[in-house]
């Protein structure tokens, strides 16, 4: 019976993040900024360097990646145009959950460290996706100006291991 305190908690404070987050966005129900925040959440998430979400109905080329047990994307270095709309199609070959967070080095260092301090949190933005072992899924993203964007799995002790890669945007 220890652990029933600890889950109560834990179910406690995932409320008033998701009260907070959605006060945040001026929605006052929760199940609301589920399913209708997404529009804020892009505004929220990422205005960053790293691009945008894509139109899935404007994809110019579909990248198939692979996420395994070893620590690896596979591959990790690709290289798109600036203004390009990609769809990642991922698939984690593993036994162990890894995702795929898009975003300049600074801003994936910042949320993995966010992610050390909150491990079960759960990742709900269009620059990121997680998937259990064996999972497929996909991600659409628009990049930007032309450099480099990183992307890493960001749960705890993945991109310290390696699972990192690199986005050259041209």
């Amino acid at each position: 019976m220890r652990k029933l305190p600890i889950l109560v908690l834990s179910i406690l404070s995932a409320f008033a993040l998701a009260a907070e987050d959605s006060a945040h966005h001026g929605h006052h129900d929760i199940e609301d900024h589920h399913h209708h925040g997404m529009e804020d959440m892009h505004e929220h998430a990422h205005s960053s360097t790293a691009g945008k979400p894509g139109n899935p109905d404007k994809v110019s080329q579909t990248i198939e990646i692979t996420m395994n047990d070893q620590m690896r994307f596979i591959p990790d270095q690709i290289s798109v145009k600036s203004g390009e709309i990609v769809k990642f199609s991922m698939k984690n070959a593993g036994k162990i959950p890894h995702e795929m967070v898009i975003g300049t080095m600074d801003e994936l260092k910042e949320h993995a460290e966010m992610m050390h301090r909150m491990p079960d949190m759960k990742h709900d933005e269009p620059n990121a996706i997680s998937l259990a072992g064996g999972e497929s899924g996909s991600l659409v993203w628009q990049f930007g100006k032309p450099g480099t964007v990183d992307f890493a799995c960001l749960i705890p002790g993945h991109m310290e291991a390696g699972m990192v890669g690199k986005i050259e945007v041209k």
